[in-house]
């Protein structure tokens, strides 16, 4: 028997197909499935946070690709915001002979909205910061190596026993 690796994913699964978590038994639906899904088991989210129990896969090259695309679309929002606050300083210099009051007023509530939006920016990354793969401590991989061998093994002798050219036949002539 080739035996798994010890990369597991995290997955989740509809409330109806939860199943009893492999370490404390309480229904759950998240589930830990190996690449080629020879192996799976259900576990309890706070299971994955133990460090005794699991350590998350860290994509390297994943994670300097989403800094990079998160520093682009930081560079493009205040490249867009300077030209905006350029446009509205020409704009201000040419009615500069008109009301004054009313512009500053107009630029003073113009400025409070875009401050509104960068509260809601900053919390939407913070959801995404769960790892999805992870790597079994090597007690947690052997149990489950030993536990799929076993099962493997069962079966084997299930066949074995159901053909009937294992048993000796009964001797048909006399002695």
């Amino acid at each position: 028997m080739a035996s798994f690796p010890n990369v597991y994913t995290h997955r989740k699964v509809a409330d109806t197909a939860s199943k009893a978590c492999e370490i404390c038994f309480k229904p759950s639906t998240s589930v830990l499935v190996t690449p080629e899904n020879k192996d799976f088991f259900y576990v309890c989210p706070a299971h994955l946070k133990e460090k005794g129990f699991c350590s998350p896969i860290i994509d390297e090259a994943a994670v300097a690709a989403k800094k990079k695309k998160e520093m682009d679309a930081e560079v493009e929002r205040v490249r867009k915001e300077f030209e905006e606050k350029q446009k509205k300083k020409k704009d201000k210099e040419k009615e500069k002979g008109k009301d004054k009051d009313k512009d500053k007023k107009d630029d003073d509530k113009k400025e409070k909205k875009p401050e509104d939006k960068k509260p809601d920016e900053v919390t939407t990354p913070a959801l995404d910061e769960e790892p999805r793969v992870f790597a079994l401590q090597k007690t947690f991989y052997q149990q489950r190596v030993d536990k799929k061998r076993n099962a493997e093994i069962a079966k084997r002798n299930r066949e074995r026993l159901q053909n009937p050219n294992l048993f000796p036949q009964v001797p048909k002539g006399f002695p």
